[in-house]
């Protein structure tokens, strides 16, 4: 074990996790620094030649642009129209009024609208959202972001048009289909599970003589639909994983999810047996007509795009495939191969459905370029962060810096290392806020480890994923968004408290995932 190489190779992670959470430098200004770092140690100690350091970080960069940062922009795009349309209030008047239970409610908001918004935007906004939709319908704050802070976990491996997923597939080599359906399959219980503890949380109100009610208490009436809420998701998105991949995994199922679980609220609020101790008093919002509804939803025609362009459709999906550039960046050995796809790309069809739905919802040309352009700047800083990311990424790559952390995490635990595979996942999205930071920091090594131990690459980088689950939900960064939202300050601490036991219990459950599932033929 070359303890030397393992602890410089940690420098740059090192530098990641001490500038953000002690120092509280913005993500963009950590990640340049571990970038310069990863540089200077490749050609210091690893005597990597300035050339091939060069390349290697200039392969990341173009990766991190094309097509990651042209989908990130894209799907935020498509948000900030919509808001400054007003569709987006149509779509929250429309889930509000289903019903005035608080414990449906939350599963409308932060589960189903929640999970569709971070299959479609991603970076905040399916926390920001709902929180201040919920804040809005009379939630406390903190009970309200944490509701959205554990219904925004599971999701996230998703986001944004499934980047995360896509991002680190490309990274280590394997094919994003097969690896989207893996931690699908890791993931289902907790996608089951989350629903009834939304319900739980949801519920813990107190009747007027203090008496809080009782977990019993709380699911009666709603246990089943909570269940079918997280089912329906898991299956739907399990079903377009497979077989068209991971950008519309999350989209898909949430809206799946959302239209049975609004069934069966209405079902259950005209029925009359509901506790009426969960009762809202809801404001009407104003009177929705079929075509507004439709307006208001027509920029997510991207559903249509992507899957009519996926491999569903061979047709046009060969048709397309042409349309693309294989190059060679890095100028030493065993170099990788980039494809960028010109046309058939998540980011173009999200872009054209973007300006088709904006124009139906009667943006004009100059709405449409001032927010695309306000959308560029808002983020610059995340596009320098996935920059720098998988820059540093490729630089330790190449050097073989992700090799030395392997070899030294596989000696250590042996065939151990497993259980501690989520628990890396949950530190990178932990001190980061992404799941795609994440995955370029530590799928490497996740990938190497599982060579290093003879199981499947597959299992191994899909329980990187899967700990992101638990650690996007106690991110620093992701709290402070969800605060922000519901205007609330010097409530960290209190909402870290709440939601790190939930995290924790996560944690310890996907560590028993990860050892007695390595062995299933996925």
């Amino acid at each position: 074990m070359d303890v030397a190489a393992f602890l410089l190779a940690l420098v740059p992670i090192i530098w990641l996790v001490v500038m953000l959470l002690c120092f509280k430098w913005p993500a963009w200004k950590a990640a340049i620094g571990s970038f310069a770092l990863s540089c200077v140690l490749a050609f210091a100690w690893w005597h990597l030649p300035v050339a091939q350091i060069a390349t290697a970080a200039l392969e990341g960069f173009l990766m991190a642009l094309w097509p990651i940062v042209l989908v990130i922009i894209a799907a935020v795009f498509t948000y900030n129209l919509c808001v400054r349309t007003g569709a987006m209030d149509v779509i929250g008047n429309m889930i509000t009024s289903i019903s005035s239970d608080r414990r449906l409610l939350a599963l409308l908001v932060a589960w189903c609208f929640g999970g569709f918004m971070e299959g479609m935007a991603g970076f905040g906004t399916a926390v920001a959202i709902p929180a201040g939709m919920l804040a809005g319908l009379g939630f406390e704050a903190v009970p309200a972001v944490l509701i959205c802070l554990l219904a925004n976990g599971v999701p996230t491996p998703y986001g944004s048009i499934g980047i995360p997923t896509v991002s680190v597939a490309d990274l280590v080599g394997l094919d994003s289909l097969h690896l989207a359906t893996v931690q699908l399959v890791q993931l289902a219980p907790f996608f089951v599970a989350m629903p009834l503890l939304i319900v739980l949380v949801a519920g813990r109100v107190s009747d007027d003589h203090g008496n809080v009610a009782s977990v019993g208490e709380r699911l009666h009436g709603v246990a089943g639909i909570a269940l079918l809420s997280g089912a329906s998701f898991a299956g739907a998105a399990l079903v377009v994983a497979m077989f068209v991949g991971p950008e519309l995994a999350v989209v898909v199922g949430s809206i799946v999810s959302l239209t049975l679980t609004a069934a069966l609220a209405m079902r259950a609020e005209k029925s009359g047996h509901l506790d009426a101790r969960f009762h809202m008093n809801i404001e009407a919002g104003e009177q929705l007509t079929v075509k507004s509804a439709l307006s208001a939803w027509s920029c997510f025609l991207i559903f249509v795009l992507l899957l009519g362009t996926s491999n569903l459709v061979p047709a046009v999906h060969a048709a397309l495939a042409p349309f693309a550039s294989h190059v060679q960046v890095y100028c030493g050995e065993n170099p990788g191969t980039l494809t960028f796809s010109w046309v058939n790309t998540p980011g173009v069809w999200i872009f054209l459905a973007a300006f088709v739905g904006g124009a139906i919802q009667g943006a004009s040309p100059r709405m449409m370029g001032e927010v695309l352009a306000a959308t560029v700047k808002q983020m610059m800083p995340t596009v320098i962060t996935m920059l720098s990311v998988l820059g540093c990424a490729k630089v330790m790559g190449y050097a073989g810096m992700i090799s030395s952390i392997s070899a030294f995490c596989i000696a250590a635990a042996g065939g151990l290392y497993p259980i501690l595979a989520p628990w890396i996942g949950a530190v990178g999205a932990f001190v980061t806020g992404s799941g795609t930071s994440s995955g370029m920091l530590f799928g490497p090594i996740q990938s190497q480890a599982a060579t290093a131990l003879g199981v499947s690459d597959y299992w191994m980088v899909a329980l990187n994923a899967l700990g992101v689950a638990a650690g996007k939900m106690i991110s620093p960064q992701t709290l402070a968004i969800g605060l922000a939202a519901v205007h609330v300050r010097g409530k960290d601490a209190e909402l870290l408290g709440a939601v790190l036991p939930h995290a924790a219990g996560m944690l310890v459950l996907m560590s028993a995932i990860a050892m007695l599932g390595q062995g299933l033929p996925l």
